[in-house]
């Protein structure tokens, strides 16, 4: 099975960060999981933004046949959440963000 542009994107983020510890030295199995934690956390940041542009900042809700209403979209504020963590672990690593350009009709979230 052939990889999509964001599974390809993922692998060479990964790499990335894995290629910039061995650089400084830095080697063992606890800074390789919190890598594997990172990108966790980078698939989850893909999923709200994906929520995002689909439901948009507010959602409609309905709590009755005649009462609804508009809220804020829960996925903002948990990606403010998501980015911050991801900061903070590449932080604790020592390591910067890859930069990688993406196109968003190369890849669906």
């Amino acid at each position: 099975m052939a990889k999509t542009k964001k599974d390809q994107i993922r692998e060479q983020i990964r790499q990335d960060l894995i290629d910039q510890l061995e650089r400084q030295g830095v080697y063992g199995r606890h800074y390789l999981d919190l890598v594997d934690d990172y990108m966790a956390l980078w698939d989850v940041k893909n999923a709200l933004i994906k929520d995002i542009k689909e439901r948009g900042v507010t959602t409609k809700y309905q709590n009755g046949a005649n009462q609804w209403g508009y809220k804020k979209n829960d996925s903002v504020s948990e990606l403010v959440k998501v980015n911050a963590q991801m900061l903070k672990v590449l932080g604790e690593l020592g390591l910067r963000a890859a930069n990688f350009e993406v196109e968003d009709d190369d890849w669906e979230m």
